[in-house]
């Protein structure tokens, strides 16, 4: 039996699976580091803790492997997106990491707009400029700690920093670079244009490679502190995104995903780079070769009920808060949440907005309320759905992973929102398992990777939309819809009111 290692490196853990040639997961392991929130909208890492549990991470892992260490033959990596890592001309790490979930770039945001016009960045990159993306923190380190920025020769995404650390080599993929606004989305090449407009040398750039290229071969002393044979063969990857597309099958026109973990991700496959959404979501470089996706995003889609547990059933599990559920009609008798805790991005990208409660009574109960944060998210989601058939979208068929899978009632909540067969499959490891396919590809095990789904990527279970749910809830997703516009002021006057 030959195997393959997908490496997830996600916001708050890093998930590594050892995945046999029919795409059974073997032996998973997870490892934690912290966030660093020195100020309000401030959100870093240090790269130095990816590097420090990967590597204790795959020590543990192979600690549990009986097999033949030599069988293992390729490992490739998703990552969080868009996170700036500064390297100097050592490749040493300049400063922390600045996380895609980092709100401190407005300005440069505007700045971009400023200079390169919202237009012509539509052209090119196909996205809009938004605070979470990879240029405008460099451009607010250029502005803000110019003595750092004088020593920056290159920079990467967290995943590829893990990987040059694994092999010594430095590279950045197609779908990553999608998510930094430097990119040429339909080119896929670095834009001079855009560096030279903002005062970035486009040396600054590292090397692209498709997703599914090899790299290169793991350094003897990383082979040494994991366990690995130096003969392991090293695959790009992909972003986290675009490799939970690819772990779920969404490899073909007409499929579509559904991710809830702490944010939320709406993604449809898109075979060309042709259709213009107008900014209004994302418009990325696929994982699996001369593909793109597009996709919505909620910021708090599993952070907003994590959030009404923390605060309200602290000791309860997950299951007992959500136990019920099933038993609320249609609309949470008449209360209505917005899950707009960290702002929102599609399809409004307002850093300020905040969540609301509507139409509290008397008679509501805790069930009401929980029921309400499941719609609110999954009203949050339909938003991008919502694009996708207004231009055009044939989306009858929904892939659900995460968090928001675990659960039966909020898949029929799903199925009826969304008006879409939901599916739920056996083994839901998103992202993770997205690598170990590209990696299993690469090492030559399938034709494609639509062949390696079919291989690896079995149905659990399906929910249909019920036909009376569904007129229910779209007169609810029309009044959903208007609390943004009736609130926005309102929360524009409450933070300046906080500051």
């Amino acid at each position: 039996m030959k195997y393959v290692i997908g490496v997830d490196l996600g916001t708050s853990a890093v998930k590594i699976l050892l995945v046999n040639q029919h795409g059974d997961v073997v032996l998973s392991v997870s490892k934690p580091y912290p966030i660093i929130n020195e100020k309000t909208g401030y959100s870093e890492q240090n790269p130095k803790d990816w590097v420090e549990q990967t590597t204790t991470g795959l020590f543990e892992l192979l600690k549990g492997f009986d097999g033949n260490i030599e069988a293992i033959e390729g490992i490739s990596f998703s990552g969080q997106m868009h996170g700036l890592v500064l390297l100097d001309e050592n490749n040493e790490v300049l400063r922390p990491a600045i996380l895609w979930n980092d709100t401190r770039t407005t300005a440069e945001c505007q700045r971009i707009y400023e200079v390169v016009g919202e237009k012509r960045l539509l052209d090119i990159t196909k996205n809009p400029a938004l605070e979470g993306f990879t240029l405008p923190k460099l451009l607010w380190v250029k502005d803000h700690e110019p003595q750092v920025f004088s020593k920056v020769i290159t920079f990467v995404l967290p995943k590829d920093y893990l990987r040059y650390k694994i092999t010594g080599k430095l590279q950045m993929e197609y779908s990553d670079a999608a998510g930094t606004l430097l990119m040429d989305v339909s080119k896929k090449e670095w834009s001079t244009e855009i560096c030279e407009l903002l005062g970035i040398e486009p040396s600054c750039c590292p090397p692209l490679v498709p997703s599914h290229s090899e790299v290169g071969k793991i350094t003897a002393e990383f082979a040494e502190a994991t366990g690995l044979s130096k003969s392991t063969r090293i695959f790009a990857g992909g972003a986290d995104n675009a490799c939970g597309a690819i772990g779920s099958g969404i490899l073909e026109d007409g499929k579509t995903l559904c991710s809830i973990g702490t944010s939320g991700v709406v993604l449809s496959y898109e075979a060309s780079d042709d259709k213009d959404f107008g900014g209004k979501v994302h418009y990325f470089n696929h994982g699996a070769p001369n593909s793109f996706y597009t996709m919505g995003v909620t910021l708090a889609a599993g952070y907003s009920l994590t959030w009404f547990k923390d605060t309200f059933a602290r000791d309860e599990s997950f299951d007992r808060l959500l136990a019920d559920v099933g038993s609320v009609p249609v609309g949470s008798n008449g209360l209505l949440f917005t899950p707009y805790l960290v702002g929102e991005r599609t399809p409004h990208a307002d850093a300020s907005i905040r969540a609301s409660f509507i139409g509290i009574d008397s008679s509501h109960q805790r069930r009401d309320f929980v029921r309400a944060v499941l719609e609110g998210i999954t009203f949050s989601l339909n938003e991008s759905i919502h694009i996708f058939r207004e231009n055009g979208k044939r989306i009858d068929t929904i892939v659900s992973i995460g968090g928001g899978a675990l659960n039966d009632d909020w898949l029929q909540i799903q199925a009826d929102i969304f008006d879409a067969k939901i599916i739920r499959l056996k083994s839901e490891q998103g992202p993770g398992m997205g690598a170990a396919m590209l990696a299993a590809y690469g090492c030559g095990w399938f034709d494609s990777l639509k062949d390696c789904a079919n291989e690896f990527l079995k149905e659990d279970r399906q929910f249909q939309p019920n036909k009376s749910n569904v007129q229910k809830y779209k007169k609810l997703f029309s009044i959903y819809q208007d609390v943004y516009t009736q609130t926005k002021d309102m929360n524009k006057k409450l933070l300046d009111f906080r500051k």
